[in-house]
Protein backbone atom coordinates (compact mmCIF):
# COMPACT_ATOMS: atom_id res chain seq x y z
CA UNK A 1 0.00 0.00 0.00
CA UNK A 2 3.31 2.46 0.38
CA UNK A 3 6.34 3.30 -0.42
CA UNK A 4 8.94 5.68 0.55
CA UNK A 5 9.67 8.11 -1.98
CA UNK A 6 12.61 9.18 -4.16
CA UNK A 7 13.51 13.15 -4.58
CA UNK A 8 12.61 14.56 -7.66
CA UNK A 9 16.14 14.99 -9.91
CA UNK A 10 14.47 17.13 -12.88
CA UNK A 11 11.45 19.51 -13.92
CA UNK A 12 9.75 17.38 -16.34
CA UNK A 13 6.63 15.62 -14.52
CA UNK A 14 5.52 19.63 -14.45
CA UNK A 15 4.50 18.96 -18.33
CA UNK A 16 2.46 16.19 -18.04
CA UNK A 17 -1.32 16.06 -16.24
CA UNK A 18 -0.41 15.74 -12.58
CA UNK A 19 -2.53 15.04 -10.05
CA UNK A 20 -2.04 16.65 -6.90
CA UNK A 21 -2.74 14.43 -3.67
CA UNK A 22 -3.47 15.61 0.15
CA UNK A 23 -5.29 14.25 3.15
CA UNK A 24 -7.05 16.16 5.99
CA UNK A 25 -7.93 14.24 9.18
CA UNK A 26 -4.84 12.59 10.61
CA UNK A 27 -4.37 13.79 14.37
CA UNK A 28 -7.92 14.05 15.18
CA UNK A 29 -9.50 11.89 17.40
CA UNK A 30 -12.67 11.75 15.85
CA UNK A 31 -13.97 10.79 12.00
CA UNK A 32 -12.63 9.89 9.07
CA UNK A 33 -9.98 10.61 7.25
CA UNK A 34 -10.55 12.53 4.01
CA UNK A 35 -8.37 12.33 0.61
CA UNK A 36 -8.73 15.03 -2.31
CA UNK A 37 -6.89 14.56 -5.38
CA UNK A 38 -6.78 17.33 -8.12
CA UNK A 39 -5.69 17.99 -11.68
CA UNK A 40 -5.18 21.32 -12.09
CA UNK A 41 -5.80 23.62 -15.70
CA UNK A 42 -2.36 24.95 -16.96
CA UNK A 43 -4.17 27.06 -19.07
CA UNK A 44 -6.25 28.48 -15.70
CA UNK A 45 -3.81 28.90 -12.77
CA UNK A 46 -5.31 29.91 -9.51
CA UNK A 47 -3.56 32.04 -7.28
CA UNK A 48 -3.02 32.26 -3.89
CA UNK A 49 -3.08 28.61 -3.30
CA UNK A 50 -1.21 27.24 -0.22
CA UNK A 51 -1.35 24.90 2.51
CA UNK A 52 -4.69 24.72 3.92
CA UNK A 53 -3.82 25.41 7.58
CA UNK A 54 -2.24 27.88 7.19
CA UNK A 55 -5.07 29.98 5.39
CA UNK A 56 -8.67 31.54 6.85
CA UNK A 57 -11.74 29.67 6.92
CA UNK A 58 -13.28 32.40 4.81
CA UNK A 59 -9.95 31.87 2.13
CA UNK A 60 -10.19 27.96 2.06
CA UNK A 61 -13.77 28.41 1.07
CA UNK A 62 -13.49 30.74 -1.73
CA UNK A 63 -10.51 28.79 -3.38
CA UNK A 64 -12.37 25.70 -3.00
CA UNK A 65 -15.09 27.18 -4.71
CA UNK A 66 -12.55 28.34 -7.77
CA UNK A 67 -11.03 24.80 -7.38
CA UNK A 68 -14.43 23.27 -7.97
CA UNK A 69 -15.07 25.42 -11.20
CA UNK A 70 -11.57 25.52 -12.70
CA UNK A 71 -9.85 22.30 -12.42
CA UNK A 72 -9.65 19.83 -14.74
CA UNK A 73 -10.48 17.41 -12.59
CA UNK A 74 -11.02 16.66 -8.59
CA UNK A 75 -12.08 13.76 -6.24
CA UNK A 76 -12.17 13.18 -2.78
CA UNK A 77 -12.69 9.76 -0.92
CA UNK A 78 -12.33 8.68 2.94
CA UNK A 79 -11.15 5.91 5.17
CA UNK A 80 -13.55 5.22 7.91
CA UNK A 81 -12.96 5.05 11.50
CA UNK A 82 -13.68 1.64 11.56
CA UNK A 83 -10.75 1.44 8.86
CA UNK A 84 -8.64 3.37 10.61
CA UNK A 85 -9.23 1.36 13.63
CA UNK A 86 -8.11 -1.39 12.08
CA UNK A 87 -5.21 -0.48 9.73
CA UNK A 88 -3.77 2.45 11.72
CA UNK A 89 -4.23 6.12 10.64
CA UNK A 90 -1.10 5.70 8.27
CA UNK A 91 -2.39 3.19 6.26
CA UNK A 92 -5.74 4.32 6.12
CA UNK A 93 -4.72 7.58 5.18
CA UNK A 94 -3.11 6.28 2.20
CA UNK A 95 -6.17 4.15 1.23
CA UNK A 96 -8.18 7.50 1.23
CA UNK A 97 -5.63 9.00 -1.44
CA UNK A 98 -5.83 5.73 -3.64
CA UNK A 99 -9.51 5.76 -3.67
CA UNK A 100 -9.06 9.51 -4.23
CA UNK A 101 -7.36 9.22 -7.43
CA UNK A 102 -8.89 6.24 -8.45
CA UNK A 103 -12.46 8.72 -8.51
CA UNK A 104 -10.82 11.35 -10.96
CA UNK A 105 -12.68 11.48 -13.89
CA UNK A 106 -9.65 11.17 -16.17
CA UNK A 107 -6.53 9.40 -15.33
CA UNK A 108 -3.10 11.46 -13.93
CA UNK A 109 -0.10 10.71 -15.84
CA UNK A 110 1.81 11.15 -12.71
CA UNK A 111 0.20 11.68 -9.03
CA UNK A 112 1.97 13.89 -5.85
CA UNK A 113 2.01 13.43 -3.01
CA UNK A 114 2.18 15.47 0.13
CA UNK A 115 4.46 13.44 2.35
CA UNK A 116 6.96 11.13 2.51
CA UNK A 117 4.62 7.95 1.44
CA UNK A 118 2.83 7.14 -1.37
CA UNK A 119 -0.15 4.95 -1.91
CA UNK A 120 -0.21 2.25 -4.51
CA UNK A 121 -1.45 3.94 -8.24
CA UNK A 122 -1.44 2.62 -11.71
CA UNK A 123 0.32 6.14 -12.45
CA UNK A 124 3.97 6.89 -11.30
CA UNK A 125 3.83 8.59 -8.31
CA UNK A 126 6.26 10.92 -6.04
CA UNK A 127 5.76 11.71 -2.69
CA UNK A 128 7.02 15.52 -1.58
CA UNK A 129 7.91 16.54 1.79
CA UNK A 130 5.81 19.53 2.50
CA UNK A 131 4.27 19.76 -1.07
CA UNK A 132 1.71 21.40 0.42
CA UNK A 133 3.70 24.50 0.24
CA UNK A 134 5.49 24.00 -3.19
CA UNK A 135 3.34 22.46 -5.35
CA UNK A 136 -0.10 24.02 -6.38
CA UNK A 137 -1.91 21.06 -7.61
CA UNK A 138 -1.24 19.22 -3.97
CA UNK A 139 -2.11 22.90 -1.97
CA UNK A 140 -5.36 22.20 -4.12
CA UNK A 141 -5.92 19.03 -2.81
CA UNK A 142 -5.07 19.84 0.88
CA UNK A 143 -7.67 22.58 0.62
CA UNK A 144 -10.77 20.40 -0.85
CA UNK A 145 -9.78 17.68 1.69
CA UNK A 146 -9.66 20.34 4.58
CA UNK A 147 -12.62 22.36 3.63
CA UNK A 148 -15.07 18.69 3.09
CA UNK A 149 -13.72 17.44 6.21
CA UNK A 150 -14.62 20.38 7.97
CA UNK A 151 -18.02 20.04 6.88
CA UNK A 152 -18.33 16.69 8.01
CA UNK A 153 -17.55 17.18 11.36
CA UNK A 154 -19.73 20.34 11.58
CA UNK A 155 -22.66 17.21 10.64
CA UNK A 156 -20.77 15.09 13.41
CA UNK A 157 -21.24 18.45 15.65
CA UNK A 158 -25.28 17.62 14.82
CA UNK A 159 -25.55 14.07 16.52
CA UNK A 160 -23.16 14.01 19.03
CA UNK A 161 -23.40 17.99 20.19
CA UNK A 162 -21.33 17.46 24.01
CA UNK A 163 -18.37 16.55 22.22
CA UNK A 164 -17.70 20.41 21.00
CA UNK A 165 -16.81 19.01 17.00
CA UNK A 166 -17.79 22.28 15.55
CA UNK A 167 -15.72 24.24 17.51
CA UNK A 168 -12.33 22.07 17.48
CA UNK A 169 -13.15 19.55 14.08
CA UNK A 170 -11.82 16.71 16.46
CA UNK A 171 -8.54 17.64 17.18
CA UNK A 172 -7.49 16.63 20.89
CA UNK A 173 -8.08 19.94 22.45
CA UNK A 174 -8.65 20.09 25.83
CA UNK A 175 -12.41 20.76 26.08
CA UNK A 176 -12.55 17.51 23.76
CA UNK A 177 -10.59 15.26 26.13
CA UNK A 178 -12.81 16.99 29.32
CA UNK A 179 -15.94 15.81 27.24
CA UNK A 180 -14.29 12.71 26.29
CA UNK A 181 -13.95 11.87 30.08
CA UNK A 182 -17.00 12.74 30.83
CA UNK A 183 -19.28 11.13 28.19
CA UNK A 184 -17.02 8.35 26.67
CA UNK A 185 -16.27 7.99 23.57
CA UNK A 186 -18.78 8.01 20.22
CA UNK A 187 -19.58 5.47 17.99
CA UNK A 188 -17.33 8.70 15.33
CA UNK A 189 -14.05 8.44 17.80
CA UNK A 190 -11.51 6.20 17.11
CA UNK A 191 -10.74 3.42 19.76
CA UNK A 192 -7.19 2.84 18.65
CA UNK A 193 -6.49 6.01 19.74
CA UNK A 194 -5.26 7.11 23.00
CA UNK A 195 -6.92 9.43 24.46
CA UNK A 196 -10.00 7.27 23.57
CA UNK A 197 -8.48 3.94 24.36
CA UNK A 198 -7.86 5.27 27.93
CA UNK A 199 -11.56 6.50 28.33
CA UNK A 200 -12.46 2.68 27.83
CA UNK A 201 -9.92 0.56 29.98
CA UNK A 202 -11.03 3.70 32.58
CA UNK A 203 -14.46 3.03 31.88
CA UNK A 204 -16.03 5.72 30.45
CA UNK A 205 -18.30 4.73 27.53
CA UNK A 206 -21.09 6.45 26.28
Amino acid sequence: MQGLSKPITDNSFRTRLIAGVDEAGRGPLAGPVIAAAVILDPACPIAGLADSKKLSPLRRQQLFQQIREQALAWSVARASVAEIDTFNILQASLLAMQRAVHKLSMRPEMALIDGNRCPRLSCPVQAIIRGDESEPAISAASIVAKVLRDRLMLLLDKRYPQYGFAAHKGYPTAAHIQALHCHGPSRAHRRSFAPVAECIVNGVRR
